[in-house]
């Protein structure tokens, strides 16, 4: 189990953590004073995960940044998402950005590259599947009282720009939006994606 250290510089006030032992401060370079260590809980990938049943698919439609895609690897791994379906311009584990944002997650979730959403989309409503959609033009407003479907569920999340394509929504059984206060209309879509997955995670049965 690996630790933290959290230090202090008297000098100039700077209070951070490190991961290794340190004697000078990053910032002024003076001698720091150890204020706490704690341990550190690490990966466990000895045992099978605990997927989500009935099962929950996610569909990364046309995500630009690798940053988002491996966040959206990490928070669906760690909220039991069965696949990934990685379409269109969407980069897969093969990129850096994804490695340096899953933290590991991209070695162990179930992925696969496909072309086209709307293609894919069809095949997964062919085999039972509902889908639902995060758009900032949803038609539903999301709200965590509500009940998930007792069905397999796709859960569909699109481009940063521009949003999800207008052949996906048609395809979907539910196009919900996330309740905004502020100015802005969306969130980073990868938080987005989080909100739901959690959310779904903690709905669902073991």
């Amino acid at each position: 189990m690996s630790k933290a250290y959290f230090y202090k510089c008297e000098a100039c006030g700077l209070r951070f953590p490190a991961l290794s032992e340190l004697e000078n401060c990053p910032a002024c370079k003076k001698t720091l004073c150890l204020k706490a260590t704690r341990a550190l809980e690490t990966d466990d990938y000895s045992s099978p995960a605990k997927k989500l049943f009935p099962p929950c698919v996610a569909v990364l439609d046309n995500i630009r940044s690798a940053w988002n895609v491996g966040s959206i690897l990490r928070t669906g791994e760690a909220a039991g998402i069965s696949h990934f379906y990685l379409c269109g311009i969407t980069p897969t584990p093969a990129h850096p950005g994804v490695t340096k944002t899953a933290l590991g997650a991209e070695k162990v979730v179930s992925w696969s590259h496909e072309p086209d959403a709307v293609k894919t989309l069809i095949s997964l409503k062919e085999r039972g599947f509902y889908l639902w959609s995060l758009e900032t033009e949803g038609s539903a407003l999301w709200d965590p009282q509500m009940e998930p479907p007792d069905k397999a569920l796709a859960l569909i999340v699109g481009n940063e720009l521009c949003g999800v394509d207008p052949g996906v929504l048609d395809l979907c059984d539910l196009v919900l939006r996330l309740p905004m206060r502020g100015a802005k209309c969306s969130l980073n879509v990868a938080v987005a994606f989080g909100v739901l997955a959690l959310w779904l995670s903690a709905r669902r049965k073991d």
